[in-house]
């Protein structure tokens, strides 16, 4: 039996996510309760953390307690030594990237991607160079494990807080020299005057 004030991993949190969507979708949980469950899944520490979010709901038993994640995704990176990192349109982006530079800037653009993963990590490794990331509307990033370096800013125009069945980024790592910037794609004149009309 598994001790319930065991860690729990990032795949554990993401099965228990997908159970409260998956509760929310069959009409046993409201919205404001998916809002708040999802908060707390992906704030939870232990095993028990996740055990007492989900133990009202059917097949709880199928995600927590569990000892090891069946399958950790493995981390891809993208490396240039002098050149710019960049990625755009229709690409399938991994569940964990890291992306490594030393000379260059990174251009993540995710608002025409394939995204298959709720939770996506990325990891960030620039000394020279800055970097931006594109999100699907309505997707969420959270950079708290993300550290500036001398003098460099950090502009993130998207909510931090996850939000039911929509994408969530993780930004960790670090830029020595030089911005983050963190948005959704920016609409065309004729975007907005619809949308306005």
């Amino acid at each position: 039996m598994t001790d319930h004030r065991m860690r729990v991993s990032d795949a554990d949190r993401e099965r228990a996510a997908q159970q409260l969507q998956k509760a929310f979708a069959e009409g046993r949980i409201t919205p404001v309760e998916l809002d708040e469950r999802l908060e707390l899944v992906f704030g939870s520490k232990t095993y028990g953390d996740l055990t007492e979010l989900l133990s009202d709901l059917p097949g709880a038993g199928a995600i927590v307690p569990v000892v090891a994640p069946a399958h950790q995704a493995e981390e891809v990176v993208l490396e240039s030594k002098t050149g710019d990192v960049s990625r755009s349109g229709d690409w399938l982006v991994p569940q964990r990237l890291k992306i490594v530079s030393k000379y260059g800037n990174a251009a993540l653009d995710l608002s025409q991607a394939s995204v298959a993963h709720p939770v996506v990590d990325l990891d960030f490794d620039l000394k020279y160079g800055s970097a931006k990331v594109v999100l699907p509307e309505g997707a969420t990033a959270n950079v708290d494990g993300y550290q500036a370096g001398w003098g460099g800013e950090v502009k993130v125009s998207v909510p931090a807080r996850p939000r039911p069945g929509l994408l969530h980024v993780r930004v960790t790592g670090h830029i020595k020299y030089g911005e983050l910037r963190i948005r959704y794609p920016r609409r065309s004149v004729a975007q907005w005057w619809s949308s306005e009309t």
